[in-house]
Order: structure tokens, then C-alpha cells, then sequence
């Protein structure tokens, strides 16, 4: 790939920047601060002790100017704060630099190995532990700089910096097999990656050091903190990547970059490639925007949060925000990246240009004013889509029901009768959620038959319950809260699942008061009988985690909200139960695997994307279902045919490409990481037997989804239209094309008054 000279490859796109960039007025400190610190650790010029070689000359230090990025990212900060913060971020780019000149260049992954090992020993979390003593300006900057961070956090919050420092230093490891291996990444894997490797989520823990605030611990993990780190995360590497391409891919040789895995993945040119990366930098910041007006209000109440603590937390979001402006009033000036051309935020604008301009800039283009987000609010639901032509599915793998499947039939039946799942409901003559002739088209035992096809009877007994709970109370759900819009009650009824899956295994839970509620408790007891405690937790948050991923569901809903992309794969992988089902095999494991391997990047990596790849299955599946038939708006198909302005058909086909790519890392992870984990934890014979075992699982489990929907007659048409025509005997309420709500909205408004 080459460019004429001077030449870049591609126009900058119109940002979407939404709060204006403001300037620390301490940044001349700053800038002579920071540059006598690498001076004296020996960042700039050749270290004294000759522990590297020349990594950037001073010359090259004042031109790439970090002290104008932090204060521009920090415009709020006190002079030493914005020196200690300036640091850093000298320390971390340093840190990127000597790496790609020591280790990725010449592709020393064993040498890789042994540097990244050592640095985390520079940052310990016990104020107790000694350090040994640095050996290069990155160990000893590293040192140093932690010494005078940490003394002033809570132990959560150095935790949390701990945990993303490492993320930043070990993932490189991913880059430079990358590399060696010649291998762009899909766009799942990519992003995802990138947040290790890319060190925003390291930035938004420094922003909470550099405003003086701390996020709450027990709202740090909760999903609307988590998706505010995240949506800040992938728009400051997308607008990186944007900016860096031509340096990083004709320059350098790199392959992580959003702009390349795009091209690669939808084999588009450059110039579309940047333009599609800067459409979803900008869904993510609408992502970012959406959550704070329309999560935080809900999480301050639920977790009684004081003013104080609301404060905290507003203080980082807006801690946040100043990164982002002030991140791309960097890119625009620094010598490090492609910026030649750019008139700023948005590309041209009326009135001022140049430093400190940017509020005063009027940006014309709609992608820059953000008023693509308008076609996310614009669906339309019940429209006659008709269905889907399936694609040809990649299937590397291969499995047979189990020969005990009748068995499985009658007894999961039975314990569906016993639960109440086909009663009538009470108070609604002749309503119901499933009846014998829709639990018998589910076949729900069948995709357990296929998923473990040899398992004993017991065991296919139970897990075959568990998935027929799993979809009726994914029926049940939408039935009762979907439809009438009711969050308050949705989020009782989530709140109540809680006591059916009490972690103390002596608990008492409270009586049920629906089949869902009895389902749960009667399976609970059941499957955690005997099994650890580690191992409980872990099984009852993959539990709430999908009933909670129901809720997300009905927001979207209310809001007549298409999913942003990202945030829709992500959440995708708990509304379809995927960790329930990926956990119930862990359990069969016992002790013979460390649990710590359960949360390393290949195994995650290996989890995720089976998952994904069954999501998405599902999804072209349940298309003409969910859009036509339910009024759905939270289906993959449908968020990639917005998304790319396509038609069904070639939305179909892009994810029908992404579940091929997902399945090629599932195998590339098999072929090239599982040895070298297993050599890292120092697994014997039996614990890389167990590994192979739940490796092949997980190959079932993907066989198994598609086959059972390629099988049943859940999500075909003439199934769908059946059902219609029994629809209006529910209630009294109008019939026809889009009257379907409206019949609902009233049974189960009946049904909760009756009660």
C-alpha cells in the first residue's frame, strides 16, 4: 500500500464533538515540568546507563507536545496535578514507542514476554511490597510514577488502575502476533481488544485521579458506569485510529486499526473505511450521551447514592467529556499524526479557526451536528418484512442429539406443566403464554439434545429445564412488560429473581409468585447442590446477568431506540443466555481447571465469540419474528440493515460475514493460544483434557443452535401467521396489522388488575 507524497490516504471525515474543548492555562508549566522529568529518567535522548537505545530525540519530544494533550484532556486540573497527569501520558506513548522499536519490530515475542512480566512488579497494589530495582526508563518511569498516584486512592480505586495499567502492558502481546502472523482482526474482536491495548479505559481511570472525585465502588461494575468507560474507550481509539492510519499502517507496519479492520472485513476503500469508523465513533459518543440522561438518574436511586456521591460521579462524567474535546483539539495539532487539511470538529466551519476556537466553530454537516441519531428513533414496528433467504452458515463442526432426547421431551414437559408455564392465565380466559401446541414447536429439548449429546439422562434432564426456562421467561417477559411499556414493574420483577438464587446455600427464598419465579427456584436448588462457592457466584451473577439484559431490552423499546452496534453485541450475549449455558458446563469441570483460566484473554476471546456467533444465529432466525410479527427492534439484523443504510437481504449477508469471522477466530484461538495458556498455568495431563472437553462443548453448543433453529418450527412463517389468527381470542381488543400491541396492552393490563 502506498500514497503519493504528501498525499494522505484519505480525507479526515466531520467529527461529531459535542462539548467544546477548553485549555488549562497551566500547560507552560506543564510543558517544562514534563520535559525535565523524561530528561532526567531518560525518555529523551539515549538513557546514561545505556538501558535503551534513542526512542525519541528532543526535538521529537517537543513536536508530538503531550503537555498540550493533558491540558487540553484536563482543563480543570491544578499545575501539579496536570504535571503528574503529563507524566503519564509521556510515560505510556513512550512506553508504546519502545516497545514497537524493541519487541514489534523485530518480532521478539519471547523477549515481548519476559518485559511485560516484569512491569507489573513496578506498580503493587500493597503499599507494603518492594519493587525491584528498574532496568529502563519504562520500569523506572513506571516506578516512579506510581509512587505518586496511588498514595491518595481508595484501594478500589487502585485496583481498578492496576487492573487497566495491566491490560495496557500485557495485550501488546496481542498486537505483535498480529503482526506476526500477518492477521487484521474482526471487528468485534478488534474493539474489544482495543480497550485493553488502546489505554482509554487506563484514561478514564486517571480522569477520576485528575478531578479530585471516585467513582463509588458499588456502582463502579454497574452497566451504566461500565458502558460510560466503554463508549468513552472505543471513541477515543476510533478517532486514534483515524488520525494515525496513514503512520501506523504505511509507516510502521501496524495492523490495529479500526480504519484497516474495516476495510478488510467489508473490503471497502480507505476513504469508506474512515468514513464507516467515523459513524461509529459517533454512535458510541450518542451511546455515551444516552446513557447519562437515561441511566444515571435510575442508578442514583436504586443504589442510594448521596448528593456527594451523584456529585462524584457527574464530576467524572464531565471529566470524561473534557477528555474527548480535548483529545481531538490534540489530534488536530500534533506532529504525530495524519492531520494536514482539517479544518477541526466537523471538518469546515463558519467563523474562527485555531487555537482555543473550537466552542465559537459552527460545524454544517449532519454527521458533525450528530443528526444521524435520528434514524435510530425511527422504526417503524410490524412491518411486513417477510422472510429471510438463509444464507449459507459457516460450520466447521458437528454434532448428534443424545439418545436419551424422548426422555428429555417428557420429563421437560412435565416439569413445564408443573410449573404452570402452559396453565391459562389466571383471570384471562383462554390467555396464555405457551400452550402444549407452542411448547412442542419450540422443541426446546431438542437444542438441548444437540448441545450436550452425551450427557446422561440426568444431567440432559436438567440442562434441557434450564433452557426451557430460559425461553419461556424470554417470552414471558416482553408479554408482560414489553408491550405496556412498564418499567417500574419490569424492574420489581427483575429485583425478585434475585431471592430465587440466593448465594448462601442454606438461604430460605421467598414462595413464588409466577412460573418463572418457581421455575428458577425449583432449577437453583437443583444445579448448586454441592458445588463451591466460587463457583455458585459465578453461575448466579451469568443468572442476572441475562434476566438484567431484559430491562435494556424494554428501554430500547421504550424509546423506540435501534441499538447502538457495539452496545447491541455486547448486551446480546446475556439477553440470549449465553454465559447461563456456558456456565452450567463449567460446573461439570470441578476442580480439575483453575478458575483463573477462566478469565484469560483466549478463553474469553473463545467464549465470546461462540457466543456472538449463536446470537447471530438467532437473530437471522427470529428476523420476520421479532420485526414483523412482535414489533421487536432489538435484532442484529435489523441494527447492521440501519446502521449500513442496507436492505434485509445484505444486512442478512454482513452477518452472515461477521459470524464467519467469528467462527475463524474461534478456530484461530484453538490453533494458536490454547498451548501456550496451558503451558502458562502449568496445566497437567487431566486439566488439558478438561480444557479439550470444554473447548468441544462449546463446538457443540454453536453446532447444536444452528441445527435446532435450522430444525424447529418456531420462527417459521407459517407458524408466525398461525399464531396471529389465535391472537384475538386473548381479548376483545381490535384485530389486525398492527393492532397486536393493543390486544397485549389490555390482556395484561386486565391480568395485573384481576391479581
Amino acid at each position: 500500500m502506498s500514497t503519493a507524497k504528501n498525499k494522505q490516504p484519505f480525507e479526515l471525515p466531520d467529527f461529531y464533538v459535542p462539548w467544546p474543548a477548553r485549555l488549562n492555562p497551566n500547560l507552560e508549566g506543564a510543558r517544562v515540568h514534563s520535559k525535565a522529568w523524561a530528561r532526567e529518567l531518560g525518555i529523551i535522548g539515549r538513557p546514561k546507563d545505556g538501558s535503551a537505545p534513542e526512542i525519541w530525540s528532543e526535538a521529537k519530544f517537543d513536536a508530538m507536545d503531550y503537555a498540550l494533550l493533558c491540558a487540553y484532556t484536563h482543563p480543570e486540573a491544578p499545575g501539579p496535578e496536570l504535571d503528574l497527569v503529563t507524566d503519564w501520558y509521556v510515560w505510556v506513548f513512550y512506553f508504546d514507542d519502545h516497545f514497537l522499536e524493541l519487541y514489534k519490530r523485530p518480532q521478539d515475542q519471547v523477549g515481548a514476554k519476559a518485559y511485560l512480566d516484569r512491569l507489573p512488579l513496578f506498580m503493587p497494589v500493597d503499599p507494603a511490597a518492594t519493587p525491584p530495582p528498574p532496568t529502563n526508563p519504562v520500569e523506572a518511569g513506571l516506578l516512579d510514577l506510581w509512587n505518586r498516584t496511588v498514595p491518595s486512592r481508595s484501594m478500589a480505586w487502585r485496583r481498578r488502575f492496576f487492573e487497566s495499567t495491566k491490560h495496557l502492558l500485557d495485550e501488546s502481546s496481542w498486537e505483535l502476533s498480529n503482526i506476526s502472523d500477518r492477521r487484521v482482526s474482526n471487528p468485534i474482536e478488534y474493539i474489544e481488544m482495543r480497550r485493553k491495548v488502546g489505554g482509554a479505559p487506563w484514561s478514564a481511570n486517571l480522569v477520576e485521579h485528575a478531578v479530585f472525585a471516585e467513582v463509588p465502588d458499588r456502582v463502579a461494575a454497574s452497566r451504566p458506569m461500565r458502558v460510560l468507560k466503554d463508549t468513552f474507550s472505543d471513541a477515543v481509539h476510533l478517532r486514534n485510529d483515524l488520525f494515525s492510519y496513514e503512520r501506523e499502517i504505511l509507516e510502521e507496519g501496524e495492523l490495529s486499526n479500526g480504519v484497516l479492520v474495516m476495510e478488510k472485513f467489508l473490503n471497502i476503500s480507505p476513504p469508506s473505511a474512515a468514513h464507516l469508523v467515523n459513524e461509529v465513533l459517533t454512535s458510541r459518543l450518542q451511546q455515551f450521551e444516552n446513557t447519562v440522561l437515561t441511566e444515571l438518574p435510575s442508578l442514583f436511586v436504586e443504589f442510594g447514592l448521596n448528593p456527594v456521591e451523584q456529585a462524584q460521579v457527574l464530576t467524572y462524567v464531565r471529566g470524561l467529556q473534557d477528555w474527548q474535546s480535548g483529545g481531538h483539539e490534540w489530534h488536530m495539532r500534533s506532529s504525530r499524526y495524519m492531520n494536514k487539511g482539517s479544518g477541526g470538529a466537523g471538518g469546515f466551519f463558519l467563523g474562527p479557526n485555531g487555537l482555543g476556537t473550537s466552542a465559537a466553530r459552527l460545524p454544517q454537516s449532519p454527521t458533525a451536528l450528530g443528526l444521524t441519531r435520528l434514524k435510530n428513533f425511527s422504526h417503524v414496528p410490524y412491518q411486513p418484512v417477510g422472510p429471510v433467504k438463509l444464507p449459507k452458515f459457516y460450520m466447521p463442526y458437528s454434532t448428534k442429539p443424545s439418545p436419551h432426547l424422548d426422555a428429555a421431551r417428557r420429563d421437560s414437559k412435565a416439569w413445564a406443566r408443573r410449573m404452570g408455564m402452559l396453565d391459562v392465565l389466571p383471570g384471562v380466559p383462554g390467555g396464555y403464554i405457551w400452550d402444549d401446541h407452542k411448547f412442542d414447536v419450540a422443541d426446546v429439548a431438542l437444542c438441548g439434545a444437540l448441545i450436550h449429546p452425551h450427557a446422561t439422562a440426568a444431567q440432559l434432564n436438567l440442562s434441557s429445564c434450564w433452557l426451557v426456562w430460559g425461553t419461556y421467561a424470554d417470552d414471558y417477559f416482553p408479554a408482560f412488560y414489553g408491550h405496556t411499556k412498564d418499567m417500574a414493574g419490569a424492574k420489581v420483577f427483575n429485583a425478585r429473581l434475585a431471592l430465587f438464587v440466593p448465594e448462601d446455600a442454606g438461604a430460605v427464598v421467598p414462595p413464588p409468585t409466577n412460573p418463572v419465579e418457581r421455575g428458577l427456584a425449583d432449577l437453583w436448588a437443583r444445579t448448586t447442590e454441592g458445588v463451591t462457592p466460587a463457583s455458585r457466584s459465578l453461575f448466579r451473577k451469568a443468572i442476572l446477568d441475562m434476566t438484567e439484559s431484559w430491562v435494556w431490552e424494554l428501554a430500547n423499546q421504550i424509546q423506540n431506540r435501534i441499538p447502538d452496534p457495539i452496545d447491541y453485541v455486547e448486551m446480546r450475549r446475556q439477553t440470549f443466555g449465553s454465559d447461563l449455558t456456558m456456565s452450567l458446563s463449567r460446573l461439570a469441570h470441578g476442580d480439575a481447571l483453575p478458575p483463573e483460566v477462566f478469565h484469560t484473554r483466549p478463553i474469553r476471546s473463545l467464549e465470546n465469540s461462540a457466543a456472538d456467533y449463536a446470537c447471530l444465529i438467532n437473530d437471522v432466525f427470529s428476523y420476520q419474528k421479532e420485526i414483523e410479527f412482535e414489533g421487536e427492534l432489538n435484532n442484529g439484523v435489523l441494527v447492521v440493515q440501519r446502521f449500513l443504510d442496507l436492505d434485509p437481504a445484505r444486512a442478512v449477508s454482513v452477518v452472515n460475514d461477521l459470524m464467519t469471522a467469528r467462527m475463524q477466530q474461534f478456530e484461530y484461538i484453538i490453533a494458536n493460544e490454547l498451548e501456550p495458556l496451558a503451558r502458562n498455568f502449568n496445566l497437567d495431563g487431566k486439566a488439558q483434557d478438561k480444557l479439550k472437553q470444554y473447548v468441544q462443548k462449546l463446538q457443540w453448543w454453536m453446532s447444536g443452535v444452528l441445527i435446532w433453529h435450522q430444525t424447529v418450527d418456531r420462527y417459521k412463517e407459517f407458524e408466525l401467521r398461525a399464531s396471529r389468527k389465535l391472537a384475538p381470542r386473548l381479548s376483545s381488543g381490535p384485530t389486525g396489522l398492527g393492532t397486536s400491541a393493543a390486544r397485549i396492552t389490555s390482556l395484561f393490563a386486565n391480568l395485573r388488575s384481576g391479581a
